[in-house]
């Protein structure tokens, strides 16, 4: 049977060649690597031609889902376009390299500067480290703040419980416990919202810290955020922000302002560096002034008209990241700012939140149940139509070339899909979704058979996601294929 896409196994023809490797040197290999290490054979590998081998990669990248080529609603995580003069600027750095003099990167070191202040205008903070690979790094490197700050005091020891909102992302429980602390989660109310009565009873001198992100993970603001930050200050608790969400109210609402004392942001998110893939990101963290000193080291300053390296901070939380984090990142979103201004960072909130309420408006009335239909800001929770499922919507949905949004999260809503369609998509693209939602739960609820088996027309059919779990396949042996 032919395979819809061959392997450059299967395209192999013995001796064909797309290149010859120079002959290596005279090198005892055996002495240098040990004779045991090296193979008995050579390596099995396909044996094709440089055109085939071209050919093989273009068309596997056009069968891959991504910003680029659809829309890509996956909630939380903010998949918006990236500019491509971001791209430029960012190839500007190209050569720049770690080891090098500071005092021949000093180009760099003023970006990374000025970013760092840029950043702490935005979310009310008043430093800023860019070190963090990434968001849940960003968390770790929070809560050490928050650790080390109370340890600074004497309560280290007694102050060992996080607070987590039930509705909270998934890796703010795993960061702290991470950090060395107990987890207790607090629930939320009927309308979605920290339950402020709750989070009362909660706290103590035990507690640390509260984890939360606002807007939540169900798109919505928490009104009582003063009342929840005040109760939790007076009894010497740390608010900590999951930046995550920012996108829905940059320019509009800083954390800082909130009473927040500690937050990270996910410029892979926000500041227009395509999410996902497994990276690269930067997770930038914001502090108050009493948790700066225990900032990562090094921090850039300035020194006259020179930028420097500071690694004098004697209650530094230490490194976090090899070298100083993931430059390119940053230098599309030192980009990204300086292009938009503060009133464009401002439009670009407000467009995403305009967005999400549209969507969510004409999803309602395509049959679609919205748990909490209110004003929602850059995301908001959906469900199917009553009989039908997320996961099934979700699979549905590669048929008519959309990336599916986030389905199952949070967990506190039965069979959520959760939706962000972000600042950077047209009505025209928003309706043409909306269209497609509308006929996969007609023809879902008339057909169960049809939608059970969706996706049709994907390289891989509906895979069984138990065993895939449960037996995961890491390598692929082209003698198994």
């Amino acid at each position: 049977m032919k395979r819809d896409f061959p392997t450059l196994f299967e395209r192999s023809r013995p001796g064909r060649r797309g290149t010859r490797p120079p002959r290596p040197p005279e090198v005892d290999l055996a002495g240098l690597l040990g004779a045991e290490n090296l193979r008995s054979a050579p390596p099995r590998l396909p044996e094709v031609d440089e055109l085939t081998v071209v050919r093989h990669y273009t068309n596997l990248s056009r069968r891959q889902v991504g910003v680029d080529t659809n829309f890509y609603p996956l909630g939380s995580c903010t998949m918006k376009y990236n500019p491509r003069v971001n791209e430029a600027a960012a190839a500007l750095f190209a050569e720049l390299h770690p080891y090098q003099d500071p005092e021949t990167a000093q180009g760099a070191l003023q970006i990374v500067y000025e970013l760092q202040e840029y950043l702490a205008e935005i979310t009310g903070m008043d430093a800023v480290t860019l070190q963090p690979a990434a968001g849940a790094h960003g968390e770790l490197t929070g809560m050490l703040l928050i650790r080390a700050y109370h340890e600074s005091r004497g309560e280290g020891e007694r102050r060992r419980m996080v607070l987590v909102p039930d509705s909270a992302h998934g890796s703010n429980p795993a960061t702290a416990s991470m950090a060395g602390y107990q987890v207790k989660e607090v629930p939320s109310g009927p309308d979605g919202e920290v339950d402020l009565d709750a989070l009362r009873a909660a706290l103590g001198p035990e507690v640390a810290a509260i984890m939360l992100t606002n807007p939540n993970t169900l798109g919505l603001f928490e009104r009582k955020i003063l009342e929840l930050i005040d109760a939790a200050h007076d009894q010497g608790v740390q608010l900590y922000y999951d930046g995550a969400n920012l996108n829905a109210i940059m320019g509009w609402a800083r954390p800082g302002d909130m009473g927040f004392d500690v937050v990270h942001l996910n410029l892979h998110k926000t500041f227009s560096t395509p999410h996902g893939g497994g990276g690269p990101g930067s997770g930038p963290v914001g502090a108050k002034a009493h948790l700066a000193p225990f900032l990562p080291v090094p921090t850039v300053k300035r020194e006259g008209e020179r930028y420097v390296l500071d690694f004098d901070r004697p209650q530094t939380i230490g490194r976090m990241r090899s070298f100083y984090g993931n430059f390119a990142v940053m230098v599309r979103a030192y980009a990204y700012i300086r292009m938009l201004g503060a009133e464009g960072l401002k439009r670009a909130s407000a467009m995403a939140v305009l967005n999400a309420n549209y969507l969510r408006k004409k999803l309602a009335a395509a049959g679609y149940r919205i748990p909490y239909d209110r004003l929602c800001k850059h995301e908001f929770i959906a469900q199917p139509p009553e009989g039908l499922k997320a996961l099934d919507v979700a699979k549905a949905l590669l048929d008519y070339g959309y990336h599916p949004p986030t389905v199952y999260f949070p967990l506190i809503v039965k069979e959520a899909m959760m939706i962000e369609p972000t600042e950077t998509e047209s009505k025209e693209t928003l309706d043409e979704y909306v269209e497609a939602m509308a006929e996969i739960a007609r023809r879902g609820l008339e057909d169960p058979e049809w939608i059970a088996h969706t996706p049709y027309r994907t390289p891989v059919r509906r895979l069984d996601e138990v065993a895939a779990n449960r037996k995961p396949v890491l390598r692929w042996r082209p003698e198994e294929a």
